[in-house]
């Protein structure tokens, strides 16, 4: 007969003398979500959607919109989440549409820690990156959804809707896979105090809570940024001094050096260059 565990032992069941692989999957299973109920599901359903239409850029359609998903939000059952982007609401509501313009394009396009393009968090500036675009829109396609094509495979509003169609399984796996990505927009917004950070807070209520490898990784990418190396043709481009650009921001290509034959050069007229500004 096998001498008695430790009573430190049985009170533990994660004490460190279980193997490692075990502790992981025990870990996993117990911050798995439990089966949904059709209203549950009905319910994370109609946040993920709601989320994907609040974190889109806030043009006229969108803004004239505001009253039928202030009335969506209010119409959803008690929890955190339903407080949270009741709370966005209140603030969304209020504001002039091109008040709304500003603070979208400040918070999303013109700040890296903060941009809703989740890859760029997980694989920076790198080859990679291309692979998991490519990746995501295999995944969509296999599901059978196509895309419009107007927004990059990673665009949170963009995985948001496919998590909303397909369900809490592969539908909501790219959301877990940018999990790190995700707390990290949600702190630089909760930094900006921009009220956006109600919607990211409901999205990560829906999500398994961050592990401690989470944390850490958020904080390494906060105090170094997002991996980065020199693939030949920067996708991005310089955006000013010191400065790149946002994930997802056009660039266009640095002017043509001058001619070298100065007397067909004479005879072209010469006109001041302007930044062409990324559209949405």
């Amino acid at each position: 007969m096998s001498p008695a565990a430790p009573d430190s032992v049985r009170a533990n069941p994660m004490s460190a003398s279980i193997p490692a692989l075990v502790r992981t999957r025990v870990r996993a299973a117990v911050r798995r979500p439990s089966r949904l109920t059709p209203e549950e599901t009905e319910a994370r359903t109609t946040v993920m959607r709601l989320c994907s239409l609040l974190l889109q850029y806030p043009d006229a359609e969108l803004t004239t919109a505001r009253p039928v998903l202030a009335a969506a939000v209010a119409a959803l059952p008690p929890s955190p989440a339903a407080g949270d982007l009741t709370a966005f609401t209140d603030w969304l509501t209020t504001q002039e549409p091109d008040a709304l313009e500003r603070h979208y394009v400040e918070m999303f396009d013109l700040r890296r820690k903060s941009s809703l393009y989740l890859t760029y968090y997980l694989h920076g500036d790198t080859r990679r990156r291309g692979m998991a675009l490519l990746t995501l829109n295999q995944r969509y396609r296999a599901a059978g959804w196509d895309t419009d094509g107007g927004e990059l495979p990673d665009h949170l509003p963009v995985v948001l809707e496919f998590a909303a169609l397909t369900g809490t399984g592969a539908g909501e796996a790219p959301l877990r896979q940018h999990r790190r990505g995700l707390e990290l927009i949600h702190r630089a917004l909760t930094d900006s105090d921009s009220p956006y950070r109600h919607v990211l807070s409901a999205l990560l209520t829906l999500l398994p809570p961050p592990t401690e490898a989470d944390r850490a990784a958020v904080a390494r990418l906060i105090a170094e940024g997002p991996p980065n190396e020199d693939v030949g043709l920067d996708p991005y481009g310089t955006y000013g001094q010191g400065e790149f650009a946002p994930p997802g921001t056009f660039v266009p290509p640095p002017p043509a050096p001058p001619s070298r034959e100065p007397d067909r050069a004479a005879h072209v007229p010469t006109h001041p260059t302007s930044r062409t500004e990324g559209h949405r």
